[in-house]
């Protein structure tokens, strides 16, 4: 198989220079992937710009590609997904969080949120959360960026097939790696030796080859030092999503189950 170029797209709603978008360009080749760069957007059109860029690549996206069918069902809201996204991406910010707090406020304790058939075997968040994460907002920032940028996004919307997108989930990869030991946090208060500890971890079982993706991550001394020492842990989530679209463009249909709900969208590997 020839080499394929590789993305991992570790996004922010309101990218700043101290929390941009972080993109991991790669080489995938057989059962290795080499990091060629690291790109950091600190605007939404910067990072738009980029994606309009001619591919070819495969890339990992960290954050929702659709929302729970419950709850669009629920609000009345259209279930054929590109009209769903445009409905989605017209709203304001504050309106989301009403419509999905009054949802949430009218169900019992415990069953407050509606989620994806995918959150289950991801471990995800439900898409329709607006505060830590607040991928609600994640969704309704990124999914326009791609559609504007006119990438193929399979079961969802046919685009350019020079660039595919597909939804990633660093933390799908590095819980199976180190478990639930936390290994990045944006407060200097809680950048821990513990957590430079499980950055470490994470990368030497990804060069070891040490996943279900049997996939040999290979970085220059100088890359391996930056995506330790970067405790926000940003850089690093952007390789696991690297990782995630190398391992999908070597399986067919990209790696995602036959017939998923097109309304909610599936992580990749999940």
């Amino acid at each position: 198989m020839s080499p394929r170029e590789v993305i991992g797209v570790d996004f922010s709603s309101r990218p700043t220079r101290r929390k941009p978008v972080v993109v991991a360009q790669g080489l995938a080749a057989g059962s290795t992937v080499k990091l060629q760069a690291l790109h950091c957007f600190d605007t939404l059109e910067g990072f738009g710009q980029w994606l309009k860029q001619p591919g070819p690549w495969v890339g990992g996206f960290d954050f929702p590609f659709g929302l729970p069918r419950e709850l669009v069902e629920h609000l009345g809201w259209p279930t054929q997904w590109l009209a769903l996204m445009r409905h989605y991406a017209a709203l304001e910010r504050p309106a989301i969080r009403d419509t999905f707090a009054a949802f949430c406020n009218a169900r019992p304790v415990g069953h407050k949120f509606a989620h994806r058939a995918t959150d289950g075997p991801a471990g995800s968040s439900t898409s329709m959360k607006w505060v830590n994460p607040p991928v609600a907002y994640m969704l309704h920032a990124g999914v326009p960026l791609l559609l504007d940028a006119g990438v193929d996004l399979p079961g969802l919307l046919d685009g350019d097939k020079a660039r595919v997108a597909l939804e990633a989930y660093p933390g799908l990869l590095a819980r199976e790696l180190i478990g639930r030991r936390s290994y990045k946090n944006d407060d200097a208060a809680k950048q821990t030796a513990e957590r430079l500890i499980a950055r470490k971890d994470i990368l030497a079982a990804l060069e070891l080859d040490r996943t279900r993706l049997n996939l040999r991550l290979k970085l220059t001394p100088a890359q391996h030092d930056a995506l330790i020492a970067d405790p926000s842990g940003d850089r690093l989530d952007a390789v696991l999503c690297l990782l995630q679209a190398a391992w999908a463009a070597g399986q067919a249909h990209w790696g995602l189950p036959a017939g998923f709900d097109p309304v909610e969208g599936w992580i990749v590997g999940a």
